[in-house]
C-alpha cells in the first residue's frame, strides 16, 4: 500500500470524540500522532491562504454601507409649557401634537391649546416627531458701551461774544425773495437761476454799509422743497417773510409761517412788490392775521415793511429792522471749545469731492479740525466762502463750505467736532451699528406683526372649527387649503404689468431729497408701475449707465453734467439720458415716459349719421337683398369706415356695408342732407326709424393719471 509522502494528511476531530483507527484500517497509524495518554486533539481548519492551495474559496463578509447620520431638528423646551407653545416651538400645527400624544395616557379630546403639559409628555412629543430637546436657557445680552459723541455742556456766559444773526429769506415762488437778497449784496443771483426760481439753500454773509454782518439763508419757494425751508427755519435767527403785494397769502407763505412758528422763530414781513399799480399791502397783513400773523400797525409785535427788492425802496429800513431785532435778541456765540455746526447743503465736486455747505454754531473751524455728521466724518482740508475764496477759519453764525469729508453727510446733519480721527471713527462706526440694529428692530416688529395677523386668522378660522373634533378639524383645513390652491391663479394667467425702472442724480443733496419726496407720492401703480432702482448726487458716472443697462431703465439727471464719453456710452447701450435744470420740467417728462409705458386705447369717432326712412327689396341675381332708404342728418357716410345700425338702444349689427348708393350710382361718400341706400353684408331686415352710425377707430395714447401736485 502506497504511503503518503510530505505533510501527512489529518482527519479532522472533534474536541471529545476518540480517534478510531478502525474506521480508517488502510492507514498506518503517523508516527507523529499524539502519545498514547493524549485521547483526543484539537481540529485544525485551513486558513485562507491554505484554502486557496487546496482549491477552496474563502468566505468574505461584505461590510455595511455608511448610513449618514440625519441631523435632528432641535426644540426648545421649558418648564409648564402649554400646547400652542410646544406646537410654535416645533414649527408644526396644533393638531400634530395632538396626533403625537394619540398613543399614551393623555386624553386628547381634553386637550386645549392653552393646556399646560407635563415635562414627560413634552420630551414624549419631541421624540415621537423625530426631533431632540434642549431646555431653555436665559441668554445674558453684552451691553456695547455707548461711543457716541455729545453736544458740549452750556458755555461760561463770560467767554460770549457777538455774532452775526443768521437770517432766512422764506415765502411762496416767485414772489421775490431772491430779487431782495440779490439787492442786498449787490449781485445776481437771480440770473444763475434756472428757470426763475431758487432751487438750493445759498448761504451768504453780507455785510451792511454799517458795517454790521448778517448771514443770509434764501430757500426755495416751489412746493417741492418743504424740507429745504424746514431746514432752514430750524438753523436760524429771524425769519424774514417776503409775500407779494400783488398776489397775497399763498400756499408756500403758509408753509413758511408753520415752520417759523414750530421752529418758535421770530418773523419780518417784507411786503413786496409794492412799487405795482395792483398792489395792496394792507390786505396782505389782514390776510395774515388768519395765520397768526399779527403786524405792528394792527396792535401785535411783528414789524411789517414795505419795500420793492426790484427797485431797492425801503431796503435800509428792513435791515435796520433786522439788526434792531437782533440787538433785542442778543445774540452770542462762544468761538472756544469744539466745533458744533449745522449741514445746510452738500454736494460732490468733481475737483473737491464731498462738500457740504454749512453754519458755525459754537467754536471757531479751521484746517485740520475733525468733524463728525451723521455716519461721516472728514480731516478738514478747505474752507471757502460763498464766493469760493479760500478762508482760514469761520466762527459762529458764519457759513462756509467744508472740505475734507469722507463720505458725504446728508443735509440737515448736526456737525460736531472729534479730538482725534480715531474718535470720530468710533463714532461713525457706533452710529452705523446703531442704525443696523435699529433696522432689524424695525424687521422684528414687521415680521411680528405679520405672524399676528397670520396666527388672528388662523385662530379665527379654528373658532369656526371650535365645536368639531380635532381630526373633523383637521379635515376641514384640508379642504381650505385645497379649496385655496384651486382658486389661486396660475403663473401663466398673471397679466402684464408695465413698469419704467429710473435713476436720479442730482447736484446737491437737497435736489435729491427733493425729487425723492415728490417720486413718494406717485399712486398709479396700477398703470404702470415706476421703481427707483438707484439715486445719488453727482455727474452721471459709466456706473450710472451700466445700471441702467441692467434694469432696461432711464436716467434722469436735475442740475448735473455728462461727460462726451458718457454720452457715447448711453447712446451706445441704449440709455436715454435726460437732463434737466428745472425741477417741474423733469416731473413733466417722467409724466411723459410712464404715459408712453401705457398700452394704447381704442377711441371711436363718430363721423356721420343717417336715419332709415324706408326699406325696400332689391333683386341681385337670383337673391332679394333688403335694402335701407336713409338720409344723412350729420357729418358724412364713408363707405371705407364702420357702420353701426341701431334700435332703441340696442346694437343690432356693425361691420362694412356692402353697397353705398345715391340714386343708381355707387359711391364712396354721402355728405348731410343727401338721400342713399345702404345694404349690409348679413341678412339684416331694416326697419324705418333705424338709426345708423358712421365712425372711424383711433388708436390714441393714454396718460398717467399721477398728479404730482404741480
Amino acid at each position: 500500500m502506497a504511503t503518503l509522502t510530505g505533510r501527512a494528511f489529518v482527519a479532522p476531530r472533534l474536541i471529545g470524540v476518540p480517534v478510531l483507527p478502525a474506521f480508517f484500517p488502510s492507514f498506518p497509524s503517523p508516527t507523529w500522532a499524539p502519545a498514547p495518554s493524549s485521547t483526543c486533539f484539537h481540529a485544525r481548519y485551513l486558513t485562507a491562504e491554505q484554502g486557496r492551495r487546496y482549491g477552496k474559496i474563502p468566505e468574505f463578509k461584505l461590510k455595511p454601507a455608511k448610513v449618514e447620520k440625519q441631523v435632528k431638528h432641535e426644540v426648545e423646551i421649558k418648564h409648564s409649557m402649554k400646547v400652542s407653545e410646544l406646537a410654535q416651538a416645533m414649527n408644526k400645527d396644533i393638531d400634530h401634537v395632538y396626533e403625537a400624544l394619540l398613543n399614551t395616557a393623555v386624553d386628547v379630546d381634553d386637550l386645549e391649546p392653552d393646556t399646560v403639559l407635563e415635562e414627560v409628555w413634552v420630551k414624549k412629543v419631541v421624540k415621537i416627531s423625530g426631533m431632540k430637546y434642549r431646555w431653555a436657557t436665559v441668554a445674558e445680552t453684552k451691553v456695547r458701551e455707548n461711543k457716541d459723541i455729545q453736544r458740549q455742556p452750556p458755555p461760561d456766559p463770560a467767554v460770549l461774544v457777538n455774532r452775526p444773526p443768521v437770517v432766512t429769506i422764506m415765502g411762496h415762488v416767485d414772489h421775490g425773495k431772491t430779487t431782495l437778497l440779490d439787492s442786498l449784496r449787490k449781485s445776481q443771483i437771480v440770473a444763475q437761476e434756472a428757470g426763475g426760481i431758487t432751487q438750493h439753500i445759498g448761504a451768504f454773509l453780507v455785510q451792511q454799509p454799517s458795517g454790521q454782518l448778517i448771514t443770509f439763508l434764501d430757500t426755495p419757494g416751489h412746493k417741492a422743497f418743504s424740507a429745504m425751508r424746514a431746514r432752514g427755519a430750524l438753523v436760524t435767527d429771524i425769519i424774514i417773510l417776503v409775500v407779494a403785494a400783488d398776489d397775497g397769502v399763498k400756499n408756500q407763505t403758509i408753509e413758511s409761517i408753520q415752520h417759523a412758528q414750530k421752529s418758535k422763530v421770530p418773523i419780518i414781513v417784507a411786503v413786496n412788490k409794492c412799487d405795482k399799480p395792483q398792489a395792496d399791502p394792507e390786505k396782505v397783513k389782514r390776510d395774515l392775521l388768519a395765520h397768526d400773523v399779527v403786524c405792528e400797525e394792527l396792535g401785535g409785535d411783528v414789524q411789517a415793511v414795505h419795500i420793492s427788492a426790484l427797485k431797492g425802496d425801503n431796503l435800509l429800513e428792513l435791515i435796520e429792522a433786522t439788526v434792531t431785532l437782533a440787538e433785542v435778541l442778543q445774540l452770542k456765540g462762544d468761538p472756544s471749545g469744539l466745533v458744533e455746526g449745522s449741514v445746510v447743503e452738500s454736494r460732490t465736486d468733481k475737483g473737491k469731492g464731498p462738500v457740504t455747505t454749512a453754519i458755525i454754531n459754537r467754536g471757531t473751524l479751521k484746517k485740520g479740525c475733525v468733524l463728525v455728521a451723521g455716519k461721516a466724518w472728514a480731516k478738514v482740508r478747505w474752507l471757502f466762502d460763498e464766493n469760493s475764496r479760500a478762508v482760514t477759519q469761520a466762527g459762529p453764525g458764519t457759513p462756509v463750505e467744508i472740505v475734507g469729508w469722507k463720505e458725504l453727510p446728508s443735509a440737515g446733519e448736526e456737525i460736531l467736532e472729534a479730538e482725534t480721527e480715531k474718535r470720530a471713527r468710533e463714532v461713525v462706526e457706533w452710529r452705523t451699528n446703531m442704525q443696523e440694529q435699529n433696522k432689524l428692530k424695525e424687521h422684528q416688529s414687521i415680521i411680528e406683526a405679520k405672524q399676528k395677523e397670520h396666527q388672528d386668522s388662523y385662530n379665527k378660522v379654528r373658532q369656526s372649527l371650535s365645536h368639531l373634533s380635532w381630526k373633523q378639524r383637521r379635515v376641514a383645513l384640508y379642504q381650505e387649503i385645497k379649496k385655496q390652491k384651486a382658486h389661486r391663479p396660475s403663473e401663466g394667467s398673471e397679466t402684464k404689468e408695465f413698469s419704467l425702472h429710473i435713476i436720479v442724480k442730482g447736484d446737491v443733496n437737497g435736489s435729491v431729497e427733493a425729487l425723492l419726496n415728490i417720486l413718494e407720492s406717485y399712486d398709479s401703480d396700477e398703470q404702470c408701475q415706476m421703481n427707483i432702482v438707484h439715486f445719488g448726487v453727482g455727474d452721471i458716472s459709466e456706473n450710472d449707465i451700466n445700471l441702467a443697462e441692467t434694469f432696461s431703465g432711464t436716467i434722469y439727471g436735475f442740475n448735473v453734467a455728462a461727460s462726451k464719453s458718457i454720452q457715447h456710452m448711453a447712446v451706445k447701450k441704449g440709455i436715454h439720458l435726460k437732463m434737466h435744470r428745472v425741477i417741474y420740467h423733469l416731473i413733466d417728462d417722467l409724466k411723459e415716459e410712464l404715459s408712453r409705458k401705457l398700452p394704447t386705447v381704442i377711441e371711436e369717432n363718430i363721423i356721420g349719421e343717417a336715419s332709415v326712412l324706408t326699406t325696400f327689396d332689391v333683386s341681385v341675381g337670383k337673391k332679394k337683398v333688403n335694402v335701407a332708404g336713409c338720409r344723412v342728418q350729420k357729418g358724412h357716410l364713408d363707405r371705407n369706415m364702420k357702420f353701426r345700425l341701431i334700435r332703441g338702444k340696442d346694437i343690432l349689427w356693425e361691420g362694412a356695408p356692402t353697397a353705398l348708393k345715391h340714386l343708381k350710382d355707387d359711391v364712396h361718400i354721402v355728405k348731410a342732407g343727401m338721400e342713399c341706400g345702404l345694404s349690409l353684408d348679413m341678412v339684416t331686415e331694416f326697419k324705418a326709424g333705424d338709426v345708423i352710425f358712421c365712425y372711424e377707430e383711433i388708436e390714441k395714447l393714454q396718460k398717467i393719471s399721477w398728479d404730482p401736485g404741480f
